[in-house]
């Protein structure tokens, strides 16, 4: 808002300066218009760049243990919680980047202690942050990770679950994927 305010004032300068400029100079009025529409389509990009929102939180789902598996698997968050913008997709787990811009994601588990657990948090295919626990005889283990990161649009961002590790999945928020875009490009 303190962007667009800014430009307004820029707009009402440059008329006014346009308009002595013109006065002065004797521009013709088609110079004048171009300027005019020239901040026009800066306010219009500048509304539309604030009006951008890019949100989404999910939890795994379920009703109990989610693995282990014999392979590494993407996490498929099933309850959507929040996903305005529609880029996150619940069937694939996978956070889809509508557009440029940096990015904050963060991604808890819940788990019981008899096996290990190993959650990655991938960009491009490429590991960026990691959360773990090793197998213990506790009954339940938290833990998760965040990170900001830049991303072009169509960049994917998911969370894959070692093999042979397991998290809790339940309808209620124990182990759960989000992110929203802080700004953008």
């Amino acid at each position: 808002m303190k962007n667009l305010s800014c430009l307004l004032v820029l707009l009402f300068c440059g008329l006014s300066a346009a308009q002595e400029d013109q006065e002065s100079t004797q521009l013709p009025s088609s110079t004048l218009e171009d300027r005019l529409k020239l901040l026009e389509s800066q306010v219009d990009h500048l509304r539309k760049k604030e009006r951008t929102q890019v949100i989404f939180s999910a939890a795994a789902g379920g009703t109990g243990t989610i693995g282990p598996f014999n392979v590494d698997t993407t996490m498929i968050y099933k309850t959507v919680i929040t996903n305005i913008g529609n880029a996150y997709n619940s069937n694939t787990g996978v956070f889809t980047a509508p557009m440029k811009g940096v990015y904050y994601f963060c991604y808890f588990y819940h788990a019981g202690g008899e096996e290990g657990v190993v959650l990655l948090l991938l960009k491009n295919g490429k590991r960026i942050v990691t959360t773990s626990d090793h197998k213990a005889e506790d009954k339940a283990d938290n833990g998760g990770n965040a990170v900001t990161l830049e991303l072009n649009e169509g960049d994917p961002v998911y969370v894959i679950m070692r093999s042979q590790t397991h998290v809790w999945g339940d309808d209620f928020g124990h182990t759960t994927f989000s992110g929203f875009l802080l700004s953008a490009d």
